[in-house]
């Protein structure tokens, strides 16, 4: 069954070549993510400044919203198209960095980079979630997470090498060639969108039966502009502080989305913590050599692209709150058993933190592009990104700081259980008398 759905989503031409595109523009995003480091570290000898480059590509994230908002306002298809020309000129840019001097340049290109990625990321969602049906949207997502992971294996070691053969503007050059065959590939998708079902409520999974509408003034409030329209007078124009705050009234007002946002949110804190501790832990708990964390790390990234070839046979069995609050669970065991200073421990630990972080966020974004009207959707999307992405850099350097004066083992496990509390609420929450009884899935 969860093949023949891979096979729908393949098939489905919007799908099939977003996925395509994902695939190509990630192996060069994935190979700058750590070759800029290198680089920096090679211009300068500054550990701080080399690490400053991972920040300078997730900074963008904390603008999801107005992101997002500006995604709502362009045709999808062409966004993609020309964001992907605009990232590959800004990328063949980066040939004039070679020396020192012009490291400004390169710190101006990753942000600039960054807050493409995030305005295209919006615009993808919104596509796919108007033209691949709605009971398929969860094997996309997961689809698109194996893709993201499967290229973390792959394309920073081709990176790393293509770096030590040819230099940085080598790379540069090659990621800006995968990003012009990305602009190709999108530029291929069907014209126009395909309008969305009216009820989207049909493809919900057991937790989410038809109930009650929202209270006024809470889910309905960001499409209240549409109202004057219905009744033959022209929509006022929305200011833009209205729109920016469309996507966050959006999660906020629904009783699906909420819970599932904030239980990635929480999640995601936890796991920049964990993911701070790696080298302390491999130093001070296994004993290992910091290039012990490189195997932890691949065996991560096979649970993460194993769990996103499952998701969406997984979803249409069980609650989304279920899912997610099983993934949390099993990040919050791994995380907890790197206390143990044993390397089967390790290993096993690693995968089901790969395995179990994404089970969130691919329930999320799920829900995110069913519940949400096609107006507010790059937004609200942006904005559910934000919400839970920029909690784990926020923890990246709490971690970094906190390790210096506390055990590893007491923050690995204080992580773990952290994420254990979330998992429990949301859990205890799918049980509640709104969300039953269950509606069969399509």
């Amino acid at each position: 069954m969860g093949g023949s759905a891979v096979v729908g989503v393949l098939r489905d031409r919007t799908a099939g070549r977003c996925l395509a595109g994902v695939v190509v523009s990630g192996f060069g995003t994935s190979a700058m993510w750590l070759t800029a480091g290198i680089w920096v570290k090679s211009l300068t000898g500054s550990d701080s400044l080399a690490a400053l480059t991972v920040g300078a590509m997730w900074a963008p994230v904390l603008a999801g919203p107005a992101l997002g908002a500006l995604a709502d306002r362009m045709d999808r298809r062409t966004l993609l198209v020309r964001g992907n020309l605009v990232m590959g000129c800004l990328l063949v840019s980066l040939v004039l960095v070679g020396s020192v001097h012009a490291l400004r340049l390169l710190f101006a290109v990753l942000v600039l980079h960054g807050a493409i990625g995030v305005l295209l990321g919006a615009a993808e969602s919104a596509l796919v979630a108007g033209t691949v049906p709605a009971s398929l949207l969860a094997d996309f997502n997961g689809l698109r997470m194996t893709a993201n992971e499967g290229m973390k294996l792959v394309a920073p070691l081709a990176g790393a090498g293509l770096y030590v053969r040819f230099g940085g503007p080598a790379v540069a050059l090659s990621a800006a060639a995968t990003c012009a065959l990305a602009a190709l590939i999108f530029a291929r998708l069907p014209k126009g969108e395909a309008p969305r079902p009216p009820d989207r409520h049909s493809a919900r999974g057991p937790e989410s039966p038809p109930g009650p509408e929202p209270a006024p003034g809470a889910e309905s409030a960001p499409c209240a502009e549409s109202a004057p329209a219905l009744q033959g007078r022209p929509a006022p124009a929305a200011s833009w502080r209205d729109e920016l705050a469309a996507g966050l009234r959006r999660i906020r007002g629904s009783a699906v989305l909420r819970p599932l946002v904030t239980a990635g949110a929480a999640t995601m804190l936890s796991a920049g913590v964990n993911g701070a501790l790696t080298f302390a832990y491999v130093d001070e708990v296994l004993d290992r050599t910091p290039a012990y964390a490189g195997v932890l790390y691949a065996v991560q990234g096979a649970g993460s692209v194993t769990v996103g070839l499952l998701a969406g046979a997984l979803l249409r069995r069980l609650p989304e709150r279920v899912f997610a609050a099983g993934g949390i669970l099993l990040f919050a065991l791994g995380a907890g058993a790197r206390t143990v200073p044993s390397d089967a421990v390790a290993l096993g630990a690693s995968a089901a933190i790969g395995f179990g972080l994404p089970c969130v966020l691919i329930a999320a974004m799920t829900a995110v592009q069913r519940e949400t009207p096609d107006a507010v959707l790059g937004r609200t999307a942006a904005t559910a990104g934000s919400l839970m992405t920029a909690p784990n850099a926020v923890a990246l350097f709490l971690g970094a700081g906190l390790v210096a004066v506390v055990d590893v083992r007491v923050l690995t496990a204080a992580a773990g259980a952290g994420a254990a509390a979330a998992a429990v609420l949301l859990a205890a929450g799918a049980r509640r008398p709104r969300d039953s009884p269950a509606s069969p899935r399509p």
